[in-house]
């Protein structure tokens, strides 16, 4: 950010993500065309609903990096995003109301305690709000309706490469539409920001946004609500691993909580089809 600004940044990254995915979609678009299921007009427009979501999401984050803490944005970001927003309204997308969420019930204690998990790996320290805070915090809806969404067209499209490459390239090309009056780019600064902005875009988004639109084929938008909690413990990991970081007895309980939580999403369904199968046996 300090090369370049978070428009030029987010579309820059995502138009190098574009370019990783591109062959992958091009050949499941050859293979759509030959079973004659191209995507229709309601597909091409949820994928461009996802870009510009993926653009809000990470433009606002951008922006809040740049006048907050690094520790306020990692706490705020990872709560609000991966254990809280996205819970709730992945439930409110199942039920069509934020009440009466029996069919999810396991969504509301797993997302609770992975916020307490977050808060306990963070430092269980007061967070003192700056602007920049909000931007984070708003970047979660973003996050959180992106998740939903992606699930739902990937569901229905089963061509999670071309998916993810659509919504890519609208992002990145609304990004760059949006910072070419409002943002100045020189050789110098895009020179500075080279490497991170080819691991965000090659890694980050080629990679890891991609793998997400093909996990979700398979996995309810709650379900990987909270399994995204788990960031915060690679998080923790990697530093321990890479900087020398150390975590105190708190931390290490964050950890286990967010962990048992993620195992306790997936379980608690199963359990219940568990019951209700005996029930059946037992009926019979």
């Amino acid at each position: 950010m300090v090369g370049v600004g978070p428009l030029t940044f987010t579309g820059i990254r995502f138009l190098l993500g574009t370019a990783v995915v591109a062959p992958l979609a091009w050949r499941e678009w050859r293979l759509l065309a030959v079973r004659q299921a191209q995507p229709l007009p309601r597909d091409a427009l949820g994928i461009g609903v996802l870009g510009v979501l993926l653009m809000l999401g990470a433009v606002f984050q951008q922006i809040g990096i740049t006048s907050t803490t690094v520790t306020n944005a990692g706490f705020l970001y990872r709560t609000v995003r991966a254990a809280g927003a996205a819970a709730l309204l992945a439930a409110a997308a199942h039920t069509g109301t934020l009440v009466g969420v029996a069919d999810v019930w396991s969504v509301w204690p797993t997302s609770l305690g992975c916020l307490a998990g977050t808060w306990l790996l963070s430092g269980a320290q007061s967070v003192d709000l700056v602007v920049g805070d909000l931007w984070v915090m708003a970047s979660s809806v973003f996050w959180a309706l992106h998740v939903i969404f992606v699930g739902r067209i990937a569901e229905r499209l089963h061509a999670p490469f071309l998916i993810a490459a659509g919504q890519f390239l609208v992002c990145g090309l609304l990004s760059l539409l949006c910072a070419a009056p409002t943002e100045t780019l020189t050789l110098d600064g895009l020179a500075l920001a080279a490497l991170p902005i080819a691991y965000a875009g090659l890694v980050s988004v080629g990679v890891g946004y991609t793998t997400q639109v093909v996990a979700q084929r398979y996995a309810q938008p709650a379900d990987a609500a909270i399994i995204l909690s788990a960031e915060t413990v690679f998080a923790a990991m990697f530093g321990f691993l890479l900087m020398g970081d150390r975590l105190n007895a708190e931390g290490i309980a964050g950890c286990v909580l967010i962990l048992v939580c993620i195992v306790a999403v997936q379980i608690a369904p199963l359990a219940a089809a568990g019951r209700q199968a005996l029930a059946a046996r037992r009926a019979q």
